[in-house]
C-alpha cells in the first residue's frame, strides 16, 4: 500500500499550522512548529506570494495530509461528494471525518491518525463484530466498534480506552467504557470539523 513515508513534521512546517501527525508531541515545546515556524528546504525563509491556483492546491494538500490520503483516493471522494445531494466541501468534508481510521482517532482510540492506521491495519478493532482492517472503510450511522477480543488485552488499545474518560468527544460518536463499545450515533456536519479548513478552495480547484 502506497503511503507517505518521510518527515511528518516536514509536513506541518510546509503547510504552517500543526496537522497533529505526531499525537500528544505536537502539544510539547519538541513539536517542529515551536521549533522552526517556517516552510522546509533551502528557501523556507524567504518570502512566498501564492497565485490564486496556489492558494487553492496549497489548501488541497493540507487537507490530504491531516486526513492522511493520497491524491487519487482524495480525487475520488471528491467525486463522490460531487455528486451527493448537499454542499460538495461539506459532503467532502464528511467523507473524510467517516473514514474508519479517523473515526478511531476521533474516538480516543489512538493519539493521531496514523497510529489510528496501524491498529486498524493490524485488526486491532471490529465493526458490527466483523473484524476490519481496511483504515479507508467509510463507517455509516449506527456502526458499532469494539476492540477485536484477540487483541483486546494488548497495551495501546487498553490505554487508550482507560484515557477516553478525559477526552470529549464528537456529538456523532460515542463509547462506552464498561462495554468497550463506540457507536456512530449521528452523520458529522460542518461544525464538527474542528480544523482550520477552507473546503471552498478544494472545490474551485476541482472545478478548473
Amino acid at each position: 500500500m502506497a503511503r507517505y513515508r518521510g518527515s511528518v513534521c516536514r509536513l506541518c512546517r510546509r503547510e504552517g499550522i500543526k496537522l497533529y501527525l505526531k499525537g500528544s508531541r505536537c502539544e510539547t515545546e519538541k513539536c517542529a512548529i515551536e521549533k522552526r515556524a517556517y516552510p522546509p528546504g533551502q528557501h523556507g525563509q524567504g518570502r512566498s506570494k501564492f497565485s490564486e491556483y496556489g492558494v487553492q492546491l496549497r489548501e488541497k494538500q493540507k487537507v490530504k495530509r491531516i486526513y492522511g490520503v493520497l491524491e487519487k483516493p482524495f480525487r475520488n471522494y471528491f467525486f463522490a461528494a460531487d455528486k451527493k445531494k448537499g454542499v460538495t466541501g461539506e459532503n467532502l468534508l464528511q467523507n473524510l471525518e467517516l473514514r474508519f481510521d479517523n473515526v478511531i482517532y476521533r474516538m480516543g482510540l489512538a493519539p493521531s491518525r496514523n497510529a489510528a492506521r496501524q491498529l486498524v491495519r493490524h485488526k486491532h478493532f471490529t465493526v458490527n463484530g466483523k473484524k476490519m482492517d481496511v483504515p479507508s472503510y467509510i463507517l455509516r450511522q449506527g456502526d458499532i466498534i469494539t476492540p477485536n477480543p484477540s487483541k483486546s488485552k494488548k497495551k495501546p488499545v487498553n490505554e487508550a480506552i482507560a484515557n477516553i474518560k478525559n477526552k470529549t468527544l464528537p456529538e456523532w460518536l460515542a463509547f462506552d467504557t464498561d462495554s468497550k463499545q463506540g457507536i456512530v450515533q449521528g452523520m458529522p456536519t460542518r461544525e464538527d470539523v474542528k480544523l482550520p479548513i477552507e473546503e471552498q478552495l478544494i472545490v474551485e480547484l476541482y472545478s478548473r
